[in-house]
């Protein structure tokens, strides 16, 4: 059997807004949709891709902006060595 939950609309500036309730597992922050049906009111969550920024035709438009070097990616070199004595421990 479906859990039932109670909720109150209020008024949220010129809107009318529906506070739902933690229970159903919402996050906030979540795109929803919403439509009437015959009087009823179906609210559907939007199954949104992940947002990328693509920016290759930017490229020389602004010559005075360089890339940055990538010092994260630098292989520092490592004693590898070591981990062999920490086996053996």
């Amino acid at each position: 059997m479906t859990k039932e939950y109670r909720a109150k609309t209020f008024k949220s500036g010129n809107s009318v807004a529906l506070r739902l309730p933690k229970g159903l597992g919402l996050t906030e922050g979540r795109e929803m949709k919403v439509r009437e049906e015959h009087g009823r009111y179906i609210v559907e969550p939007i199954d949104t891709p992940e947002k990328k920024i693509d920016l290759t035709g930017i490229e020389g438009i602004y010559p005075e902006l360089r890339p940055l070097p990538r010092e994260d990616f630098d292989d520092v070199p490592r004693a590898w060595h070591l981990l062999g004595a920490l086996k053996n421990k």
